[in-house]
């Protein structure tokens, strides 16, 4: 039987690799994976919709929402997941002791909409007393210049947003003070490099996060895999398909990961970490589907909209293609 070949565009990893290596099949498609890096792929697939199937922000799948019809269907599935806390970095002399401080302050992020962005401003609002509008952001490349949002966005004129020079960096920015802060998901050089003038907002993230879950149950999404348009309108049932696949890949990687044999990362205390994050957000602790995760997703929808980011609300099940939000019953 001929069977359909898609490229699926995506990062190396754990939760995945079964469908790049073949040890899963989605039912009638040959699989052609490309392992990529994330802005990469975002881009190349917003901008040029390259791939048949790719992972995708979720800030910048909910912005193509507002296409008619729009451009790409989404699964339920979340390549990415992240606490974020750690994605905010200050300047030492900028007067930031604590996230509240970041009132008024000079904010920098590679692109406004940013999936990382969206939920820690949206955190910093609602738990920090510190409303998206009360500081300024500029966007720019982060240690290359030149970047440019891949989404266009239309906001609020409420919002102070510029752009930084062309021949700047944020994190040369953040380094030498011309900004106070910087939100972004990839770690800045100069911290990397331990530069001193360069530290966390949230000096221990760990528990700023475990705080932040014990509160919330929130364990923030960042990534969905999207079907092109129309791939998605020529074969109704590649969602289905690849979404069984992908949760059959996800399966495979919880069990590699608690094989005590050998360590298949190199963490000392693997095995004690992924026992610690199972008491404390249970044993399908990265989940996939609607239910499991409609509050964060509600969460995160919400934040969207009140960031001038959608023009409309949506509602968690209205994002994802319908196929993979029930399944056959025997």
């Amino acid at each position: 039987m001929t069977r359909l070949h898609l490229t699926f565009a995506c990062g190396d990893y754990d939760r995945t690799r079964a469908l790049a290596e073949g040890a899963v099949r989605p039912d009638g498609i040959d699989l052609t994976y490309l392992r990529l890096p994330v802005e990469e792929t975002f881009f190349r697939m917003m901008r040029h919709q390259e791939f048949e199937v790719a992972e995708l922000s979720l800030s910048s799948y909910v912005l193509s929402l507002r296409e008619d019809p729009s451009p790409f269907v989404a699964l339920p599935v979340f390549t990415s997941r992240m606490f974020r806390h750690g994605a905010l970095y200050c300047h030492a002399d900028a007067d930031i002791s604590r996230p509240e401080d970041l009132r008024g302050k000079r904010i920098g992020t590679p692109e406004y909409q940013l999936t990382a962005c969206v939920w820690m401003r949206g955190i910093l609002a609602e738990r920090h007393e510190v409303p998206v509008d009360s500081a300024e952001y500029v966007t720019g490349g982060q240690e290359t210049p030149g970047r440019i949002e891949k989404a266009g966005v239309d906001l609020p004129h409420s919002l102070r947003i510029s752009r930084i020079p062309e021949d700047r960096t944020l994190a040369q920015m953040l380094a030498e003070g011309e900004i106070d802060a910087l939100c972004s998901p990839r770690v800045p050089s100069p911290f990397a490099a331990g530069d001193p003038r360069v530290r966390r907002v949230f000096p221990d993230v760990i528990a700023a996060e475990k705080e932040y879950y014990a509160a919330t149950g929130i364990f923030p999404i960042m990534h969905v895999v999207a079907i092109r348009r129309d791939v998605y309108d020529r074969h109704r049932w590649v969602a289905q398909s690849l979404y069984k696949a992908l949760l059959a890949a996800r399966d495979a990687a919880y069990d590699n990961l608690y094989d005590t044999s050998a360590l298949r990362f190199m963490l000392p205390w693997l095995t004690p970490q992924l026992e610690e994050a199972r008491a404390l957000m249970g044993r399908d602790y990265w989940s996939y589907g609607v239910p499991a995760n409609r509050e964060t997703l509600a969460t995160f929808l919400q934040y969207h909209h009140e960031q001038g980011l959608s023009a409309r609300l949506w509602q968690p099940e209205e994002i994802f293609a319908p196929e993979s939000l029930e399944s056959a019953v025997i």
